[in-house]
């Protein structure tokens, strides 16, 4: 059967389980599934956030995660994955990001997206605001994603 690779960049919300059902229905080959989602926190290190307000460059943003999709499928046996991730503002508890990864067994999925997740906090074209009371601040990268990131290029 032919590999899925879906990558989106939305305003809107997704619903994780359809995504994973549009990845699998009918796959006999598929024998493990691996999702991540990540949502917006409520607060950041005590200080409470009313929202994360998410830019990416529209049209560059897709390319450089389709341009890792293909990476993972060729670095791993996968027979698909979906990449999504959301734009704009988004309040406490609400999704920001889906990755899910498809294959014959299960290390290949986790590993893949391990991999995808970490090129997405460290290195995917977005820009990300914390709105606070006191008004917000862009968040900085974290030097323990990027020490994750690196574990692939070595």
């Amino acid at each position: 059967m032919t590999a899925i690779v879906t990558v989106r960049v939305q305003p809107e919300d997704f619903d994780t389980a359809a995504e994973i059902a549009a990845l699998s229905h009918g796959r006999t080959d598929i024998g493990a599934v691996v999702s991540f989602s990540g949502l917006c926190r409520g607060n950041d290190h005590d200080t409470p956030i009313s929202a994360l307000v998410l830019e990416h460059y529209p049209g560059m943003a897709e390319a450089e995660i389709m341009r890792h999709a293909e990476e993972a499928m060729a670095r791993w046996p996968l027979q698909g994955l979906t990449v999504i991730h959301r734009f704009g503002r988004i309040t406490p508890g609400e999704n920001i990001v889906l990755v899910v990864t498809a294959s014959s067994h299960r290390r290949a999925a986790f590993e893949a997206a391990e991999f995808l997740m970490d090129y997405l906090k460290t290195n995917a074209p977005f820009w990300k605001r914390e709105e606070t009371a006191d008004g917000g601040s862009w968040v900085e990268a974290k030097s323990h994603d990027d020490a994750a990131a690196a574990r692939w290029t070595s």
